[in-house]
């Protein structure tokens, strides 16, 4: 994966989700370290992998800069505080590109976030960014004409599955220690198994995928 993908993943890339808010609530690393890091990783592999179809650094900086004033305060912390996560582009983000993997919503720009993504927020959770799908999640491999094809960290070669391929290649290449995708027909389960991880499919839900 490391040598196909971006290169060698630091000690934060490599940590799971309830590692690095444990870490970041003792306060042994900072938000802001976290989401650098996380940045770093997503610009080293996205040439390689096309996971991301919108990336909002700006924005995932402003926040980690507000996480950690709010650890340095003592205020009572979510169970995500500071931990990155992507979101898939069938999943709206305000302010973010809403483009569901099609041409024909190419200028969509979301005006709310979903139910999910505010649930994230709430608990601390940083979206960095939204992740690839198939046109409106319709094949079991992704590719679109919006974004081209994503291709799976541990062999480029290969696809990492569909429709919520470039969730699980953020997670599988240590991008983010979780990712929210959705699954009506096997779009997270499938490509969990082709990437080594792991996925939750809660009932009328979005799913998430993790290390």
């Amino acid at each position: 994966m490391e040598e196909n993908s971006g290169g060698k993943l630091s000690e934060l890339n490599r940590l799971d989700a309830t590692e690095l808010a444990a870490r970041i609530s003792r306060r042994k690393v900072s938000p802001v370290e976290v989401i650098d890091a996380a940045l770093a990783r997503l610009e080293a592999t996205q040439p390689a992998l096309n996971a991301f179809v919108a990336i909002d650094s700006d924005g995932a900086r402003r926040a980690a800069r507000a996480a950690e004033m709010a650890v340095l305060r003592g205020e009572t912390l979510g169970p995500l505080h500071g931990v990155p996560v992507s979101i898939k582009d069938l999943i709206d983000v305000a302010g973010l590109p809403a483009r569901y993997g099609s041409l024909t919503m190419k200028d969509n720009i979301a005006r709310v976030d979903a139910p999910s993504v505010e649930r994230l927020r709430r608990a601390g959770a940083i979206i960095i960014g939204k992740t690839a799908t198939p046109e409106f999640a319709s094949q079991n491999i992704t590719k679109s004409l919006v974004h081209g094809v994503t291709r799976n960290p541990w062999n480029t070669a290969l696809t990492p599955g569909g429709s919520s391929g470039g969730a699980v290649a953020s997670v599988a290449a240590g991008v983010t220690p979780i990712a929210i995708g959705t699954d009506g027909g096997g779009s997270l389960r499938s490509p969990a198994s082709l990437t080594g991880l792991v996925t939750i499919k809660p009932i009328l839900a979005a799913s998430q995928c993790g290390r």
